[in-house]
C-alpha cells in the first residue's frame, strides 16, 4: 500500500500530529477546531492509515448534528480559547440541545462529502455497526439540504454564506458579494491569529471578511431558520460544486442503504433529480461549464471557477456535459492538456480561470491550486472511464505534494506551498492517491 515511501510517511505523520483526541483538526496553527468537509476528506485518507480513527472523526462531527439535520461547518473544541479563533462560539451563539454532543457549533453548513467517506471506510473495514449508526444521520443531512435549503424551488440546495461552499472568496461570488454592505466595525472585529504561517496578501480581503460577518449576522438574527431566506437574506446561491457533491453523496447513500438493509431506490432517484436540476439550472452551453446562480436576482455568475467543473463527479452526468467539461478543463483557463504524462513542472488545475483579468495566484480561492478540488475531478475522471486523464491528474497532484509538501494550497505557477504547511486534507488525499485502487 505504498506505506514504505517517504511521501506516505510524511502524510501519515501529519494526520497523526493533527489528531486532537476524538477528531482531526485541519491545522493546529490555522484551524484549531473540527471542520465539516475537512472531516470527510480526512476520513477518506484515514481509510488507508487508521480507519478506526476515520470512523471516530465522522462520529465526532455527527454527534454535533442539529435536530433539523444540518451538519455545522465548525464543531468547536471547548479546550481552545475564544481568543484563539474568530468567529468562535460567542459569535455564533448556538446553544447545545438535549441529546447532542454538548460542544458549541457554528450556524452554517458545508458540502456533504461524508457519505462518500463513510462508504470508503465500510469497503475497507466491513464495519456495518458504524455504518448503521451513520446512515440515519447522513439521511437527515441530505433531507435538510433537499427540503429546507431548496430556496429556488428547482431541486437544488442554496448556500447562504460563502463559507458554506468551502470556496470562501471565489470570484464566483463576486456579483453577489458586491451587493452586501460592508460594516466598518467588522474590519476591526475580524482578528485572525494565523500570521505566523500566512500573510494578508494570501487571505481574503478585509472587505470580504466584513461582508462575511454581515451575512452571518443576518442568518444569526433569524436564529438560523431557513423559512424566509428569500425575502430577507443577502446571500442565496445555488453552487454547482456543493450540489454535485450532494448528488455524489446520494449515490453513496444508495450503496450504504443496501449494505444496512434499507431501500436504495429513493437515493438513486434523488441523485438523478439533482443531476437533472444541475444540468437544467446551472449548465451554460456557451462556456461549457456550470455557473453559480444568484437566487435573488436569477442571474448566473460569469466566473469560470473550479467548482463549475466538479459536476464531473456525477456518474449520470449527460455525455454532452462531460465532453464540455473536459474541453473546459483543457482550455487555457485551466490548462489541463490531456492524457499525456505530465512533465516535471506540470501542476494540477487552478481554482480560477488563469486568463481572467482578476486571476490572483496567491489569494486563497482566486487562483491557487487546492488538492481537494483536484481530487474530486480525479474521482470524476475515473468514474467516467477517462483513465488516461485521471492518471495524468493523479501524477500531477502527487508530484506537487512530493516537491512542496502537504500545504493548504499552492501557487498555480511555481507550485510553492501556501498557508498551513501541515494541512490535514492534503495529507489525507495524498494517502488516497498513493493507495492502490
Amino acid at each position: 500500500m505504498n506505506a514504505d515511501t517517504p511521501l506516505w510517511r510524511v502524510a501519515a505523520s501529519i494526520l497523526d500530529g493533527n489528531w486532537a483526541g476524538d477528531h482531526t483538526v485541519p491545522s493546529h496553527t490555522l484551524y484549531p477546531h473540527q471542520w465539516s468537509w475537512d472531516t470527510g476528506f480526512i476520513a477518506v485518507g484515514l481509510t488507508h492509515h487508521n480507519p478506526q480513527r476515520g470512523w471516530r472523526d465522522l462520529r465526532s462531527l455527527f454527534e454535533a448534528q442539529w435536530p433539523d439535520g444540518r451538519v455545522p461547518h465548525i464543531v468547536f473544541d471547548p479546550g481552545v480559547a475564544e481568543r484563539d479563533y474568530f468567529p468562535g462560539p460567542a459569535f455564533w451563539t448556538v446553544a447545545p440541545w438535549p441529546g447532542g454532543s454538548g460542544r458549541p457549533t457554528s450556524g452554517v453548513t458545508q458540502p456533504p462529502v461524508h457519505a462518500m467517506a463513510a462508504w470508503r471506510l465500510y469497503q475497507r473495514t466491513g464495519d456495518v455497526d458504524e455504518l448503521r449508526w451513520l446512515y440515519p444521520r447522513l439521511l437527515a443531512q441530505q433531507d435538510y439540504l433537499a427540503v429546507r435549503r431548496d430556496v429556488g424551488g428547482g431541486g437544488l440546495a442554496s448556500i447562504v454564506h460563502p463559507w458554506e461552499s468551502g470556496l470562501d472568496n471565489s470570484p464566483a461570488w463576486d456579483p453577489m458579494m458586491a451587493a452586501v454592505p460592508t460594516d466598518p466595525t467588522g474590519l476591526r472585529r475580524y482578528q485572525r491569529r494565523d500570521l505566523a504561517v500566512s500573510v494578508p496578501s494570501h487571505r481574503p480581503t478585509d472587505a470580504d471578511y466584513a461582508r462575511y460577518l454581515t451575512i452571518a449576522e443576518s442568518y444569526r438574527a433569524v436564529r438560523y431558520q431557513d423559512s424566509a431566506l428569500r425575502d430577507s437574506h443577502p446571500f442565496i446561491v445555488e453552487c454547482p460544486s456543493f450540489n454535485a457533491i450532494r448528488g455524489a453523496a446520494e449515490a453513496a447513500l444508495a450503496d450504504i442503504a443496501a449494505a444496512v438493509g434499507a431501500d436504495p431506490r429513493p437515493h438513486r432517484e434523488r441523485a438523478a433529480g439533482i443531476t437533472a436540476a444541475l444540468t437544467e439550472r446551472l449548465f451554460t452551453v456557451d462556456t461549457g461549464m456550470f455557473h453559480a446562480l444568484d437566487v435573488r436576482t436569477g442571474r448566473h455568475s460569469p466566473a469560470r471557477y473550479i467548482g463549475g467543473l466538479v459536476p464531473l463527479v456525477l456518474d449520470d452526468l449527460p455525455p454532452h456535459a462531460v465532453t464540455a467539461l473536459l474541453a473546459s478543463a483543457a482550455s487555457p483557463a485551466f490548462g489541463f492538456p490531456g492524457a499525456a504524462p505530465p512533465d516535471a513542472t506540470a501542476l494540477p488545475l487552478p481554482s480560477y480561470d488563469r486568463t481572467a483579468a482578476d486571476f490572483d495566484p496567491l489569494r486563497y480561492w482566486r487562483g491557487p491550486v487546492w488538492l481537494n478540488m483536484n481530487w474530486l475531478l480525479w474521482r470524476g475522471l475515473t468514474r467516467h472511464g477517462r483513465t488516461g486523464l485521471a492518471d495524468a491528474l493523479r501524477a500531477r497532484m502527487l508530484d506537487l505534494v512530493d516537491r512542496a509538501g502537504c500545504y493548504e494550497y499552492f501557487d498555480p505557477s511555481s507550485g510553492t506551498g501556501i498557508g498551513s504547511p501541515t494541512f490535514s486534507w492534503t495529507a489525507a488525499l495524498t494517502l488516497d492517491l498513493l493507495a492502490p485502487s
